[in-house]
């Protein structure tokens, strides 16, 4: 859990005001779950990202967080994470979570309380070893970390009652279906650079549910590690 005083590590500027107005914006795009609505109140964001990005960090916009990397805007973390969580026929309660593409830990982080544990794949070294580092400070200890490829996801630790994928493949990659669980659900942008669809996939006895959620812009995902 993030500590009570994680607000003074940063900004002033992170008031109560502020944040509400975030998590209003949100509520009227169309973000419903008030669990997934008060993480992102909750969460600090301006800790995740530059100090010279700070004054930026609860407008609802992606910003960079180096290596070519961006934190996604708070809206798109609210969608997949209420999509995520969302009950859908004969799915079972969120147990162990794969999360591909760790970033710079914001999903990470309003992810953490509302599921067992999270398993979190990043394939770019640096960024995962200052993100560990940001995480643990932040008191958020239900988190193993591998650095890793994602398109492989996590053999050893599967099957996941939930998947969720911060950045877009041309296809979905074949492993990571077969590592959901029975009544898993994973969320994953799929499509070309510069638009595509998100997509929410439940596995069900007889096979896969495929919904399209909404038009979405990530990095793309790219296969081996740095």
């Amino acid at each position: 859990m993030i500590p009570p005083n994680a607000d003074t590590q940063g900004i002033g500027m992170t008031s109560a005001r502020t944040r509400d107005r975030l998590v209003q914006r949100l509520r009227e795009g169309g973000i419903t779950s008030e669990v997934v609505l008060e993480r992102i109140r909750t969460v600090p964001r301006h800790l995740f990202v530059d100090e010279a990005l700070a004054s930026r960090a609860y407008e609802d916009s992606a910003l960079p967080i180096g290596h070519g990397q961006t934190i996604s805007q708070p809206y798109v973390v609210a969608l997949m994470t209420q999509a995520l969580l969302e009950p859908a026929a004969g799915a079972q309660p969120l147990r162990k979570v794969l999360e591909v593409g760790t970033g710079c830990g914001y999903q990470t982080a309003v992810l953490s309380p509302l599921v067992r544990q999270i398993f979190s794949i990043e394939r770019i070294g640096a960024l995962l070893t200052s993100t560990r580092a940001r995480l643990k400070a932040l008191g958020v200890d239900n988190i193993r970390f591998r650095h890793g490829d994602g398109f492989e996801g996590w053999p050893g630790q599967a099957p996941f009652d939930g998947i969720i994928v911060a950045a877009a493949p041309a296809d979905v990659p074949a492993a990571l279906l077969e590592q959901l669980a029975p009544g898993g659900r994973l969320v994953i942008p799929v499509g070309p650079p510069g638009g595509q669809d998100l997509v929410r996939y439940t596995r069900h006895d007889g096979g896969l549910q495929r919904e399209v959620l909404e038009r979405v812009s990530f990095v793309p995902f790219l296969e081996g590690t740095d």
